[in-house]
Formats: C-alpha cells, sequence, structure tokens
C-alpha cells in the first residue's frame, strides 16, 4: 500500500484533524440534537462543514447549527453507534417515503402483471383516459 498522500486523493490513509466543524443540529427548548445523516448505502454518518458557507449551500440558509471539534463531535455520536464522519457533503436527498397504499377500485381492469387494476386512468374516478366524459356520453345517449 502507497504510503505518500496526495492532494486529490479522494480517501487518505490516516485521518487528519478537521477543524472545527459546523454541525447541523435540530434546536429544542433548552438544547440542540446533533443531526444524523445516512450515506448512499445507507450507514448513519454524522455531519461537519468547515465554513457556515459549505453548510448553508447544502441544506439551506435556514439551517441551524453549532460549532465543534471533530474530536467532540465523534464523543457525541459514537455511544449513539455513529462511528462514521463525513465533513462537506456535497449532495442531500428528501427523505424517502413509501408510497401511498391504492386500493382497486371494483369491476376495475386488472393489471397487466395478474394483479388487479385500478379501473382507469388515475385521477379520473376510473372513468377510463377521458375522465368522466366518457361516462357522461354513455348515460345521455
Amino acid at each position: 500500500m502507497c504510503t505518500f498522500r496526495y492532494d486529490d486523493e479522494p480517501d487518505p490513509e490516516e485521518r487528519t484533524p478537521a477543524g472545527p466543524l459546523c454541525v447541523p443540529v435540530r434546536p429544542g427548548a433548552r438544547e440542540v440534537a446533533v443531526r444524523v445523516f445516512r450515506t448512499p448505502l445507507g450507514e448513519r454518518t454524522a455531519v461537519g462543514f468547515t465554513s457556515p458557507a459549505r453548510l448553508g449551500a447544502t441544506l439551506g440558509a435556514g439551517q441551524a447549527w453549532i460549532r465543534l471539534s471533530e474530536s467532540a463531535l465523534r464523543a457525541m455520536t459514537e455511544p449513539l453507534g455513529v462511528l462514521l464522519l463525513t465533513v462537506d457533503p456535497t449532495f442531500t436527498a428528501p427523505a424517502v417515503t413509501p408510497a401511498p397504499a391504492t386500493r382497486p377500485v371494483p369491476g376495475g381492469t386488472p393489471g397487466t402483471d395478474g394483479t388487479p387494476g385500478t379501473g382507469g386512468t388515475p385521477g379520473t374516478g376510473g372513468a377510463g383516459p377521458r375522465g368522466g366524459a366518457v361516462a357522461a356520453r354513455g348515460a345521455a345517449s
């Protein structure tokens, strides 16, 4: 393994102190709680930014934060099982929310995979691709 460190190396072999970090928090009545995030692979990670501008660019200008050293942040999160620390992440994604459960409409058309269908085009009340106009034409004739 190479023991030299290069400036463009994304993962240095040895951890170096990051210095004071701007750490995102959730404000409370009398205290704040350090926010914990997830990596793209789902592992929990503490997050710190090297400047308020970088924090604001990633999480928004309204994000509350406190200044902590790397060692203080690690000491706060390690008892929670959070062993990773990400410094200056540049991308965040909204939280994943489960899709709302749908119920089949009585008399609906079956789906192509053999499951019950929804009975027409979504948002049309099961009337078909033209919405309520199809049912109104059939009733008036």
